[in-house]
C-alpha cells in the first residue's frame, strides 16, 4: 500500500466514525450558508466559491451542487485528491476547476477580480501565526465587499498552550474507534510536526486588524473544532 493509500484510508476511518464532527460540521456550514444566500436574495448574481483544502469533497459536495454558484475553485496540495474531488463533484451546471496549489499562495495572488465566498476546513491550522495573519490580509483583498469566508479548523482555548492542547487532542486520537496501532501513531505524529492552531481571541484580533468582522457560528463538544464566518468591514 502507497503512503497516500494508508493516509487516506486513515482519513477515511476518522471521518466514517465522525471522529472529528465532521457531520455536525456539515450541517452547520449548510445552515450558515443557506442563511448567507438567504439575505443576498434572489436577484443577486450567482456566487464564485473557492474551496481551500478542499480535500476529497466527500462530505460537503452535495452542499456544494445544490448552491447557485457562477463557479467553484477546489484547492488542495495533493494532486491526487483533486482527481477524487473531482469525482465525488460529478457533473454540475457550474464549471470547476481544481487547482494544486498552497492556500497561502492563492490568498496573495494578485488577482483583480474578486471572489464571493472562500471555504477552508482544517487547513489554516497547518499555516504559523505569522503565515495566517499573511493569509487573513490576502483573502481580505480578494474577497468581494459582500463576501464571506467560512473558516472551519481546531483552535486552542484561550490561554491554553499548543503543548496542552496537543496532549488534551492526543488523548481523544487514543480513543478513537476503528484505528490501527500504525494509524494512530500516524494522525499523533502528524498533530505533533504539522498543527498550529490559533486561540479564538487571538484569531477575533488578527481577523479584525485585517479587515474582517468575525463571529463563531459552531463550536463542537471538545473545545477543539469550531465554525467561524468572516465578512469584510465596509
Amino acid at each position: 500500500m502507497s503512503l497516500f493509500e494508508e493516509q487516506w484510508q486513515t482519513y477515511r476511518t476518522v471521518l466514517e466514525h465522525d471522529s472529528m464532527e465532521h457531520r455536525a460540521i456539515a450541517e452547520a456550514t449548510a445552515a450558515m450558508l443557506g442563511a448567507w444566500f438567504d439575505q443576498r436574495g434572489d436577484q443577486s448574481p450567482s456566487v464564485a466559491l473557492v474551496d481551500l483544502g478542499c480535500g476529497d469533497l466527500a462530505r460537503l459536495s452535495p452542499l456544494f451542487r445544490s448552491l447557485p454558484l457562477s463557479s467553484y475553485t477546489g484547492v488542495d496540495l495533493a494532486a491526487s485528491v483533486l482527481a477524487l474531488a473531482e469525482r465525488q463533484m460529478g457533473h454540475v451546471r457550474f464549471p470547476c476547476h481544481w487547482v494544486c496549489g498552497n492556500l497561502l499562495q492563492w490568498a496573495e495572488e494578485d488577482v483583480g477580480r474578486s471572489v464571493d465566498l472562500i471555504h477552508s476546513a482544517f487547513a489554516i491550522h497547518h499555516l504559523s501565526d505569522s503565515e495566517k495573519v499573511r493569509f487573513l490580509n490576502g483573502a481580505r483583498r480578494r474577497i468581494a465587499h459582500d463576501g464571506l469566508l467560512v473558516w472551519t479548523d481546531v483552535f486552542q482555548e484561550e490561554h491554553e498552550s499548543r503543548a496542552r492542547y496537543l496532549e488534551r487532542y492526543v488523548a481523544r486520537v487514543l480513543q478513537w474507534p476503528g484505528l490501527t496501532g500504525v494509524q494512530r501513531d500516524a494522525v499523533i505524529d502528524h498533530l505533533q510536526r504539522c498543527d498550529w492552531p490559533a486561540r479564538c481571541g487571538w484569531v477575533e484580533s488578527v481577523a479584525s486588524d485585517s479587515g474582517w468582522s468575525l463571529t463563531w457560528g459552531w463550536r463542537g463538544q471538545h473545545q477543539a473544532e469550531a465554525l467561524a464566518l468572516l465578512r469584510p468591514c465596509i
